[in-house]
Protein backbone atom coordinates (compact mmCIF):
# COMPACT_ATOMS: atom_id res chain seq x y z
CA UNK A 1 0.00 0.00 0.00
CA UNK A 2 2.79 2.23 1.25
CA UNK A 3 4.97 1.83 -2.55
CA UNK A 4 1.17 1.88 -4.51
CA UNK A 5 0.77 5.47 -2.69
CA UNK A 6 4.46 6.55 -2.87
CA UNK A 7 5.45 5.32 -6.90
CA UNK A 8 1.99 5.21 -8.55
CA UNK A 9 -0.28 8.15 -6.92
CA UNK A 10 2.78 10.19 -6.05
CA UNK A 11 1.54 11.51 -2.88
CA UNK A 12 2.15 10.22 1.11
CA UNK A 13 -0.06 7.96 2.40
CA UNK A 14 -0.15 9.72 5.46
CA UNK A 15 0.45 8.72 8.80
CA UNK A 16 -0.88 4.95 9.27
CA UNK A 17 1.19 4.21 13.18
CA UNK A 18 3.55 2.03 13.16
CA UNK A 19 4.12 -1.01 10.34
CA UNK A 20 7.09 -2.63 9.86
CA UNK A 21 7.72 -3.71 5.89
CA UNK A 22 7.95 -7.30 4.84
CA UNK A 23 10.89 -8.87 4.29
CA UNK A 24 11.69 -11.33 1.54
CA UNK A 25 11.60 -14.91 2.33
CA UNK A 26 15.25 -16.47 1.82
CA UNK A 27 15.27 -19.44 -0.29
CA UNK A 28 18.15 -22.16 -0.36
CA UNK A 29 20.25 -22.43 -3.87
CA UNK A 30 19.70 -25.73 -5.78
CA UNK A 31 22.52 -27.71 -5.46
CA UNK A 32 24.03 -30.45 -7.82
CA UNK A 33 25.70 -33.43 -6.16
CA UNK A 34 29.26 -34.37 -7.44
CA UNK A 35 27.76 -37.58 -9.34
CA UNK A 36 24.97 -35.31 -10.77
CA UNK A 37 27.33 -32.83 -12.06
CA UNK A 38 29.21 -36.08 -13.39
CA UNK A 39 26.52 -37.22 -15.16
CA UNK A 40 25.10 -33.73 -16.50
CA UNK A 41 28.66 -32.87 -17.98
CA UNK A 42 28.42 -36.65 -20.02
CA UNK A 43 25.25 -35.40 -21.59
CA UNK A 44 27.41 -31.95 -22.82
CA UNK A 45 29.72 -31.48 -25.42
CA UNK A 46 32.47 -29.00 -27.45
CA UNK A 47 31.99 -25.65 -26.47
CA UNK A 48 29.09 -25.99 -24.12
CA UNK A 49 30.61 -28.52 -22.20
CA UNK A 50 33.88 -25.99 -22.07
CA UNK A 51 31.65 -23.26 -20.72
CA UNK A 52 29.70 -25.63 -18.23
CA UNK A 53 33.27 -26.90 -17.20
CA UNK A 54 34.21 -23.13 -16.19
CA UNK A 55 31.11 -22.27 -14.38
CA UNK A 56 31.06 -24.91 -12.03
CA UNK A 57 35.09 -25.14 -12.07
CA UNK A 58 35.63 -21.45 -11.64
CA UNK A 59 32.54 -20.04 -10.05
CA UNK A 60 31.62 -18.02 -12.76
CA UNK A 61 28.03 -16.14 -13.23
CA UNK A 62 27.03 -17.25 -16.52
CA UNK A 63 27.36 -13.71 -18.53
CA UNK A 64 30.87 -13.70 -16.67
CA UNK A 65 31.52 -16.82 -18.74
CA UNK A 66 30.40 -15.35 -21.80
CA UNK A 67 32.32 -12.19 -21.74
CA UNK A 68 35.55 -13.42 -20.79
CA UNK A 69 38.62 -12.00 -22.98
CA UNK A 70 41.56 -13.74 -24.31
CA UNK A 71 43.75 -11.90 -21.86
CA UNK A 72 41.73 -12.94 -18.95
CA UNK A 73 43.41 -16.17 -19.01
CA UNK A 74 46.29 -17.02 -17.52
CA UNK A 75 47.60 -20.53 -17.95
CA UNK A 76 50.79 -20.17 -15.46
CA UNK A 77 49.04 -18.90 -12.67
CA UNK A 78 45.76 -21.55 -13.30
CA UNK A 79 44.00 -18.04 -13.09
CA UNK A 80 40.73 -16.61 -14.81
CA UNK A 81 40.64 -12.40 -14.79
CA UNK A 82 37.22 -11.85 -14.13
CA UNK A 83 36.22 -8.04 -15.23
CA UNK A 84 33.44 -5.93 -13.84
CA UNK A 85 31.48 -8.93 -12.87
CA UNK A 86 28.68 -7.94 -10.15
CA UNK A 87 28.78 -4.68 -8.62
CA UNK A 88 31.36 -3.52 -11.45
CA UNK A 89 34.62 -5.33 -9.59
CA UNK A 90 37.27 -6.91 -10.97
CA UNK A 91 38.17 -10.22 -9.38
CA UNK A 92 40.75 -13.63 -9.86
CA UNK A 93 39.54 -17.19 -9.19
CA UNK A 94 40.50 -20.40 -10.50
CA UNK A 95 41.22 -22.01 -13.63
CA UNK A 96 40.67 -25.76 -13.63
CA UNK A 97 43.52 -27.83 -14.65
CA UNK A 98 40.92 -30.60 -15.77
CA UNK A 99 39.56 -28.71 -18.96
CA UNK A 100 43.01 -26.28 -19.63
CA UNK A 101 44.17 -28.71 -22.49
CA UNK A 102 40.33 -28.29 -24.11
CA UNK A 103 40.52 -24.23 -23.87
CA UNK A 104 43.94 -24.54 -25.53
CA UNK A 105 42.81 -25.88 -28.13
CA UNK A 106 39.28 -24.23 -28.35
CA UNK A 107 41.45 -20.83 -28.69
CA UNK A 108 43.50 -22.17 -31.29
CA UNK A 109 39.97 -22.53 -33.69
CA UNK A 110 38.48 -19.08 -32.23
CA UNK A 111 42.01 -17.13 -33.18
CA UNK A 112 41.35 -18.96 -37.18
CA UNK A 113 37.88 -17.17 -36.77
CA UNK A 114 39.44 -14.24 -35.51
CA UNK A 115 42.71 -13.94 -38.46
CA UNK A 116 39.79 -14.75 -40.83
CA UNK A 117 37.56 -11.38 -40.18
CA UNK A 118 41.09 -9.79 -40.23
CA UNK A 119 41.82 -10.39 -43.40
CA UNK A 120 38.35 -9.58 -44.95
CA UNK A 121 38.60 -6.28 -43.51
CA UNK A 122 36.99 -6.61 -39.78
CA UNK A 123 38.10 -8.33 -36.92
CA UNK A 124 36.95 -5.64 -34.24
CA UNK A 125 35.25 -6.40 -30.70
CA UNK A 126 33.41 -4.18 -28.52
CA UNK A 127 35.46 -2.15 -26.15
CA UNK A 128 34.15 -0.03 -23.18
CA UNK A 129 34.04 3.95 -24.46
CA UNK A 130 36.80 4.60 -22.52
CA UNK A 131 39.25 1.46 -23.46
CA UNK A 132 38.03 1.97 -27.02
CA UNK A 133 39.07 5.81 -26.46
CA UNK A 134 42.30 4.86 -24.19
CA UNK A 135 43.50 2.02 -26.70
CA UNK A 136 43.21 3.04 -30.48
CA UNK A 137 42.88 0.03 -32.51
CA UNK A 138 42.77 -2.20 -29.75
CA UNK A 139 39.36 -3.82 -30.56
CA UNK A 140 41.14 -6.20 -33.43
CA UNK A 141 43.64 -7.23 -31.07
CA UNK A 142 43.75 -10.89 -30.33
CA UNK A 143 44.02 -10.24 -26.73
CA UNK A 144 40.70 -8.47 -26.25
CA UNK A 145 38.89 -11.08 -28.47
CA UNK A 146 35.65 -12.86 -26.68
CA UNK A 147 37.12 -16.58 -25.49
CA UNK A 148 33.41 -17.87 -27.03
CA UNK A 149 32.87 -15.75 -29.86
CA UNK A 150 29.60 -15.99 -31.94
CA UNK A 151 29.02 -18.12 -35.17
CA UNK A 152 29.00 -14.95 -36.99
CA UNK A 153 29.72 -11.20 -37.03
CA UNK A 154 27.46 -8.99 -37.16
CA UNK A 155 26.70 -5.08 -37.79
CA UNK A 156 26.95 -2.88 -34.49
CA UNK A 157 23.57 -0.90 -34.91
CA UNK A 158 25.14 2.24 -33.19
CA UNK A 159 28.66 2.47 -35.43
CA UNK A 160 27.73 0.52 -38.78
CA UNK A 161 30.71 -1.42 -37.57
CA UNK A 162 31.09 -5.27 -38.83
CA UNK A 163 31.75 -6.97 -35.23
CA UNK A 164 32.13 -10.43 -33.44
CA UNK A 165 30.44 -10.47 -30.43
CA UNK A 166 29.91 -13.35 -27.90
CA UNK A 167 28.19 -16.66 -27.78
CA UNK A 168 24.43 -15.27 -26.58
CA UNK A 169 23.90 -16.89 -23.43
CA UNK A 170 21.05 -18.71 -24.32
CA UNK A 171 23.15 -21.29 -26.16
CA UNK A 172 24.66 -22.53 -22.81
CA UNK A 173 21.16 -22.11 -21.43
CA UNK A 174 19.57 -24.15 -23.45
CA UNK A 175 22.00 -26.72 -23.62
CA UNK A 176 22.22 -27.62 -20.51
CA UNK A 177 18.18 -27.68 -20.00
CA UNK A 178 18.49 -30.37 -22.73
CA UNK A 179 21.46 -32.33 -21.13
CA UNK A 180 19.43 -31.74 -17.68
CA UNK A 181 16.82 -34.05 -19.48
CA UNK A 182 18.81 -36.69 -20.46
CA UNK A 183 20.86 -36.88 -17.48
CA UNK A 184 17.52 -37.68 -15.65
CA UNK A 185 18.50 -35.26 -13.05
CA UNK A 186 14.81 -34.22 -10.90
CA UNK A 187 15.91 -31.20 -10.15
CA UNK A 188 15.45 -27.87 -11.33
CA UNK A 189 18.92 -26.92 -12.87
CA UNK A 190 19.96 -23.58 -14.70
CA UNK A 191 23.50 -22.52 -15.53
CA UNK A 192 23.81 -20.53 -12.28
CA UNK A 193 22.87 -24.17 -10.42
CA UNK A 194 27.11 -24.78 -11.16
CA UNK A 195 28.04 -21.78 -9.52
CA UNK A 196 26.29 -22.80 -6.49
CA UNK A 197 27.40 -26.28 -6.88
CA UNK A 198 31.06 -24.87 -6.90
CA UNK A 199 30.95 -22.88 -3.94
CA UNK A 200 29.28 -26.12 -2.07
CA UNK A 201 32.05 -28.63 -3.53
CA UNK A 202 34.16 -26.18 -1.88
CA UNK A 203 32.74 -25.99 1.49
CA UNK A 204 32.78 -30.14 1.49
CA UNK A 205 36.35 -30.21 0.73
CA UNK A 206 37.46 -27.97 3.72
CA UNK A 207 37.76 -24.43 2.22
CA UNK A 208 37.45 -21.58 4.29
CA UNK A 209 34.50 -19.31 3.72
CA UNK A 210 36.66 -16.74 3.08
CA UNK A 211 38.82 -18.41 0.59
CA UNK A 212 35.02 -18.86 -1.53
CA UNK A 213 33.52 -15.59 -0.65
CA UNK A 214 36.64 -14.06 -2.75
CA UNK A 215 36.46 -16.69 -5.87
CA UNK A 216 32.78 -16.19 -6.01
CA UNK A 217 33.19 -12.25 -5.72
CA UNK A 218 31.24 -11.53 -2.74
CA UNK A 219 30.56 -8.41 -1.07
CA UNK A 220 29.99 -9.81 2.35
CA UNK A 221 30.95 -13.34 3.26
CA UNK A 222 26.92 -13.18 4.78
CA UNK A 223 26.22 -13.93 1.43
CA UNK A 224 28.64 -16.40 0.84
CA UNK A 225 27.38 -18.54 4.43
CA UNK A 226 24.41 -19.19 2.58
CA UNK A 227 26.01 -22.39 1.60
CA UNK A 228 26.65 -23.41 5.08
CA UNK A 229 23.00 -23.83 5.42
CA UNK A 230 22.37 -25.96 2.10
CA UNK A 231 25.63 -28.32 3.30
CA UNK A 232 23.69 -28.68 7.02
CA UNK A 233 27.72 -29.01 8.16
CA UNK A 234 28.75 -25.75 8.49
CA UNK A 235 32.79 -25.47 9.74
CA UNK A 236 32.36 -28.67 12.09
CA UNK A 237 30.86 -31.28 10.21
CA UNK A 238 27.69 -32.02 12.34
CA UNK A 239 25.91 -35.19 12.08
CA UNK A 240 22.39 -35.97 13.17
CA UNK A 241 22.05 -38.02 16.23
CA UNK A 242 20.29 -41.12 14.63
CA UNK A 243 23.76 -41.79 12.57
CA UNK A 244 26.11 -42.10 15.29
CA UNK A 245 23.84 -44.80 16.80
Amino acid sequence: MVSFFDQVLGRPLGDIGAFARAKKGKRLPVVLSVDEVKRLFLQLKGVNLLMAGLLYGSGLRLMECMRLRVMDIDFDRQELLVRSGKGNKDRVTILPERFQQALKTHLVEAKAIHDRDLRLGNGSVYLPEALARKYTGANKEWGWQYVFPATRASVDPETGQVRRHHLHESVLQQAIKQAVGRAAIAKRVSSHVLRHSFATHMLEQGYDIRTIQELLGHSDVSTTMIYTHVLNKGGKGVRSPLDVL
